[in-house]
């Protein structure tokens, strides 16, 4: 399986592990694949972006993403989730789609307010997602149907575990990333850490308690970690300490509201 990833357009970063750097805004989608199930970090910004995720993914391993970890709430990041055979629409009842969806607490919440789709909305097409495209999305939404509120374990079975944690607000209101132990480890971290531009802070941007939130990634991931962005290339600890200390540095060196 490993030897494959690049063959079909993904960067393989560890074992059963990797990503793909979407075109336009250099957003990361990642795949965790276990005996039993397969795990999907984000989901791209058009349904038509999240079918070539869905067809990529399932040429590469065969098989159907099991289980979608939102990173947060913009649209770049969860567009694409209803094109995911098995996901329920945000209308729907909880627990009835086949596949897991998760994202941190208060996610789901925003997604189905008709405030928070049409901010997606807008923001798509602010950014240069065509308006049918835009509509067709929002209109389709996802909502998480599982929710995390500070850990929460993942069991994709033969021995492969994914912790998901919230560690908003900081970059958004709602910021979840997942840890994938190994040697090295690897952490998908959301928009919390970019590579290919300052990071980008919205009006759901809770700056003052963004470092707080690097400095619990870096804990949670540890020193020899592989941290891959939200957009950009994949980084080490140094790279996220040197974030956590400019964005401190504009805050005074404030951690709290």
């Amino acid at each position: 399986m490993d030897t494959s990833w690049e063959e079909f357009g993904w960067e393989r970063i560890g074992h059963g592990t990797g990503r793909r750097r979407l075109p336009g805004w250099d957003a990361t989608t990642a795949l965790v694949a276990g005996a039993e199930g397969v795990l999907l970090v984000d989901t791209g910004s058009t349904l038509r972006e999240g079918a070539g995720i869905r067809d990529g993914a399932r040429a590469l391993l065969g098989r159907e993403v099991t289980h979608i970890a939102l990173t947060h709430p913009h649209f770049d990041h969860v567009l694409g989730t209803a094109a995911f055979p098995g996901v329920r629409a945000a209308s729907e009842a909880p627990g009835s789609g086949d596949v897991r969806v998760y994202g941190a607490a208060g996610t789901a919440d925003l997604l189905r307010s008709g405030s928070g789709a049409a901010d997606l909305r807008s923001d798509a097409v602010r950014h240069g997602v065509p308006e049918h495209e835009a509509a067709r999305a929002v209109a389709a939404l996802v909502a998480p149907d599982h929710e995390v509120r500070d850990e929460r374990t993942i069991d994709l079975g033969g021995g492969r575990r994914v912790l998901l944690a919230n560690l908003g607000p900081a970059h958004s209101g709602h910021d979840l990333v997942a840890v994938v132990p190994g040697s090295p480890a690897v952490v998908f971290c959301g928009d919390l850490v970019e590579e290919s531009g300052e990071p980008q802070a919205g009006p759901d941007a809770a700056l003052a308690r963004w470092p707080a939130a690097l400095d619990r990634l870096l804990a949670l991931g540890g020193e020899d970690a592989v941290y891959v962005p939200g957009h950009g290339a994949v980084v080490d600890a140094a790279f996220v300490r040197d974030q956590r200390d400019r964005l401190a540095a504009l805050h005074g060196g404030r951690t709290g509201p």
